[in-house]
């Protein structure tokens, strides 16, 4: 199999583009739209009371999957499995498991596939082939929490394929407007409260422009009409900062993983396979 923390992966390449954030938020819109999915997260996260906290967490194990150590992800992969085998939600009056493959196939599924089509919206150009390559790669991602990697997605036609099968289950709901309104501006205190006006217009709602057009039908509200543009424009001014800074924003797994192999895998388009 594939694996995604191998320095010649197309993931260790993508996953160090700036627009990895963007494309993280743009991912839990698209989650939401599952309603025994969003229940899960609105019944058992505690989201609204420490938002950064749990982007942060949920950021450092998709970095520390393709970053990190075989030991570490294992680690972290058994203590993710561990706390979601004890959750459960209740929708409808019946009561689920936040574990089912189905739900941990869908949270997989809209995860990459806001990473791999939000980067090269962005500009980030991958070929086809890479295309495959990647979500290939991402079955390893996938069996970390618990899926099988002959049942996911391997390839961006049996991405799309999947995609089409599961819209019919998906709609706009009271928890999928929490979330949505949850991510055009975390509640926030101190300094951080004066930065949500710009973090809404130029993170919050471009991350939820750059959904599929099927996906903001569902959420019923208008994206920015010029997403692409303010997608490449942000790109390109974070690619302004030296990738050593980029480097140092928590969690750090980057930098950690160039000090452990070497400066040879750095990260670059150039060394995509």
């Amino acid at each position: 199999m594939l694996e995604p923390n191998d320095p010649n992966s197309v993931s260790w390449q993508m996953y160090a583009d700036p627009m990895m954030w963007v494309a993280g938020i743009s991912s839990l819109y698209l989650q939401s739209l599952h309603p025994r999915a969003v229940a899960g997260v609105v019944q058992n996260s505690n989201f609204k009371t420490d938002p950064f906290g749990r982007l942060r967490r949920t950021a450092d194990f998709v970095g520390l999957g393709v970053y990190g150590t075989d030991e570490a992800i294992a680690a972290a992969a058994a203590r993710v499995r561990a706390t979601h085998r004890g959750l459960r939600g209740v929708i409808d009056g019946r009561t689920f498991r936040v574990d089912e493959p189905e739900l941990l196939l869908w949270v997989h599924c809209s995860e990459v596939y806001s990473f791999e089509t939000v980067l090269n919206r962005a500009g980030y150009g991958l070929t086809d082939r890479q295309k495959d390559r990647y979500y290939a790669e991402q079955r390893f991602a996938a069996t970390l929490v618990g899926l099988h990697a002959d049942e996911v997605p391997g390839s961006r036609r049996e991405m799309d394929e999947y995609f089409e099968a599961v819209q019919p289950i998906l709609r706009k709901t009271e928890d999928s407007e929490l979330i949505y309104d949850f991510l055009h501006g975390p509640a926030t205190q101190g300094v951080l409260r004066h930065g949500m006006p710009i973090y809404k217009v130029l993170v919050g709602h471009l991350a939820y422009s750059v959904l599929p057009d099927w996906a903001t039908n569902l959420h019923g509200h208008a994206p920015y009409r010029n997403a692409t543009l303010w997608l490449r424009t942000l790109r390109r001014t974070a690619l302004l900062v030296p990738p050593g800074l980029r480097r140092m924003v928590p969690p750090g797994h980057i930098r950690r993983a160039i000090a452990r192999e070497g400066r040879h895998v750095t990260p670059s388009k150039a060394r995509l396979p």
